[in-house]
């Protein structure tokens, strides 16, 4: 038995609106993927520590709160352009009807990696297939 719960006082539904829903999935998708690429690169400076010689400024310990900081203000970056698409996965996976818009989304925008000048329309063998011989 699916009765909405409503407010008696107000009169209002308790239920959310569709658009405040989708907004709160979104949100929490984005957080989720800054937590996940925040965590790889916090493993990627903890092994660049372990791998690092004596002598090396990477083994140093002094600026490890700054560069926790600047690793989750990159996290938080990369997720709100959502570099690696798994707030798109989530999003998918939890508002099957929202795909639609997230596809849409994720293709209106210019594409941030696009090349610009010379570069641009060169497939990835031109620059092989142009190299000199010894």
């Amino acid at each position: 038995m699916d009765l909405p719960v409503t407010n008696t006082r107000l009169g209002a539904s308790a239920a959310p609106d569709e658009a405040v829903q989708r907004a709160r999935v979104e949100q929490a998708a984005i957080k989720f993927e800054a937590f996940f690429v925040g965590q790889m690169l916090r493993q990627m400076r903890q092994g660049t520590q372990a791998l690092a010689g004596e002598d090396s400024p990477f083994k140093d310990r002094i600026h490890q709160d700054m560069l926790d900081i600047a690793d989750t203000q990159v996290a938080d970056t990369m997720a709100r352009q959502r570099a690696f698409g798994i707030a798109d996965v989530i999003l998918r996976q939890l508002m099957p009807t929202a795909a639609p818009l997230v596809a849409t989304a994720l293709k209106s925008g210019p594409d941030p990696v696009a090349l610009t000048g010379e570069g641009a329309g060169a497939s990835p063998a031109d620059p092989l297939e142009q190299a000199p011989t010894p």
